[in-house]
């Protein structure tokens, strides 16, 4: 891969500081372990450094025009790289781009600073020799002091993958009307001044980019707020939303959503609120106020699912699945909470944790006030349950934990309802079949798709007795994809004659309506 920055100022030292640069006039192996560890190490957080390897060094600064490798040297250079590079513990492995410059052949190491400092190198490359921390001191690479190796250790564990560089992105993926969105909405005094700084010392100052000014990159948290398609960078980026119409689960309608996680948060819980959650009242003999109470109390769901958006894993590729049933709803996301959190620390009524997957996510919701933090969600949840007059919040994971399933049942007495509704259909289909149970409508009429429940053909058959176009249709049946609905729904009616176009010799007319027969409605009654 080509290096972003220009080989002349890099070299001549005009946009990256000499500290940050290595001289070499020849293949020295043992020197070069210990820069790369030094650089990966990256103490001083100058965003790594660059060894250059065919050039002179005096004084730090290199001697021109360089002396250069001979070319049929370079691919056995690399070779042995990897070799060397396997040596560092943990591996790193910078980036090695072959370059001709002022007509020779040279070798540069672009050593970013690592995500899992602190490295360590042998300090020969005996058998047996012993490994060592090693750092940059001005512009030598040395062995760390034991008081440099506890800064690097205090500084370095594990970097977090919500705050890590991505190498795949360019800053320009950040949308500056995002980031001023946040702002404004945040009440944040850098709204003002948004437009009258730079876009990469804004991205700094929010604490979205990071690297020297020469190859600043934006971080994951960044890609996940910031960018309108963050699913392109992380595959399990979006919430599902599944409604099972029936208990068995073969009749379900599925919506999905993606763009910035905030939002897709927001528009899963709108699309809840306005589908999903029914309220009551019922009233008390001999009490003036009647009592409220609805399915799901919104205010679990929220916490549920922001606490899912909040402590899933980004690296992980599945989805938040939000799964509504006739009896509950289902909250799963991946994988399990960070231990010591398990199975017996969630049933207690408080749970602490000493970690968190995703410092930087939750700094951010917790400004949009979308989550608390501080390990408050779980009993924010039982309250609401609570108030609402519903049944327990179970909390569970796998012995691996590889999930973290929330699970909110149906308020009672909806329950109640439910079961009687279900008795009631039991007796009329009863009624009607003389005992016999009447089939669905796809049993009796085989063409119409088995994934595909009777109730979504009867609303298009109900809707077509007047003429209604596609979108109509698509969206009275809460399909999302146009080709899906069109083959599961809209050409197995028309193949059975059941509906019908306006305009039969122009099937793919952008005024073409969809109608009813007459054996349609025959079906429906």
């Amino acid at each position: 891969m080509p290096l972003p920055i220009n080989i002349k100022e890099l070299l001549n030292g005009k946009i990256v500081e000499w500290e940050r640069l290595e001289f070499k006039e020849g293949w020295n192996p043992e020197d070069i372990i210990h820069s790369i560890c030094a650089f990966a190490n990256d103490i001083n957080n100058w965003g790594g450094g660059y060894v250059i390897i065919g050039i002179k060094e005096e004084n730090g600064k290199p001697v021109l025009p360089p002396k250069g490798l001979n070319a049929n040297q370079i691919d056995a250079f690399q070779k042995k790289l990897i070799e060397l590079c396997h040596k560092i513990t943990p591996n790193y492995f910078p980036v090695a781009v072959p370059v001709v410059f002022q007509k020779k052949h040279i070798l540069i190491l672009w050593i970013p600073g690592g995500d899992t400092r602190p490295y360590s190198a042998p300090v020969s490359l005996g058998e047996k020799s012993q490994k060592a921390y090693y750092i940059r001191r001005f512009s030598s690479s040395v062995k760390a002091s034991h008081a440099e190796e506890q800064q690097l250790l205090q500084l370095a564990a594990k970097v977090p993958f919500d705050d890590r560089i991505n190498h795949q992105a360019k800053l320009d993926d950040l949308k500056l009307h995002l980031m001023q969105s946040f702002l404004k909405e945040i009440g944040s005094d850098l709204f003002e001044t948004s437009e009258k700084i730079p876009f990469a010392e804004l991205c700094i100052q929010m604490q979205i980019a990071r690297g020297p000014k020469e190859y600043l990159k934006p971080l994951n948290a960044g890609l996940l707020l910031f960018n309108e398609k963050p699913d392109k960078y992380f595959r399990g980026a979006k919430i599902e939303v599944i409604e099972y119409i029936d208990e068995v689960g073969d009749n379900f309608t599925e919506k999905s959503f993606i763009g910035p996680i905030h939002q897709q948060l927001r528009d899963a819980l709108q699309y809840i609120k306005n589908i999903v959650i029914k309220e009551r009242v019922k009233k008390i003999s001999g009490q003036a106020e009647a009592i409220r109470f609805y399915n799901y109390p919104y205010e679990a769901i929220e916490e549920s699912l922001a606490n899912a958006v909040y402590h899933r894993s980004y690296e992980n590729q599945n989805a938040i699945e939000v799964n509504i049933r006739p009896d509950c709803i289902e909250i799963l996301s991946f994988p399990g909470p960070i231990p010591p959190v398990d199975n017996e620390q969630l049933k207690k009524s408080r749970v602490v944790a000493r970690d968190y997957r995703n410092r930087r996510i939750g700094d951010f919701l917790k400004e949009l006030h979308l989550t608390e933090g501080r390990s408050t969600g779980i009993p924010k949840i039982r309250k609401a349950m609570a108030q609402n007059g519903s049944l327990e919040a179970v909390f569970e994971t796998d012995k691996d934990k590889v999930y973290f399933l929330t699970t909110l049942p149906i308020h009672p007495e909806f329950l109640k309802e439910l079961n009687a509704a279900k008795s009631l259909v039991i007796k009329q289909k009863q009624k009607a079949g003389k005992g016999k149970i009447v089939p669905s409508l796809s049993q009796v009429v085989p063409s119409l798709s088995q994934v595909v429940p009777s109730q979504t053909f009867a609303l298009i058959l109900d809707k077509g007795k007047e003429k209604c176009s596609l979108k109509t249709l698509l969206e009275l049946a809460q399909y999302t994809n146009r080709s899906r609905f069109r083959n599961e729904v809209i050409k197995p009616l028309i193949d059975a004659g059941f509906l019908a176009l306006a305009i039969p010799d122009k099937p793919q007319s952008s005024k073409q309506k969809y109608y009813t027969t007459k054996k349609g409605q025959a079906l429906l009654k």
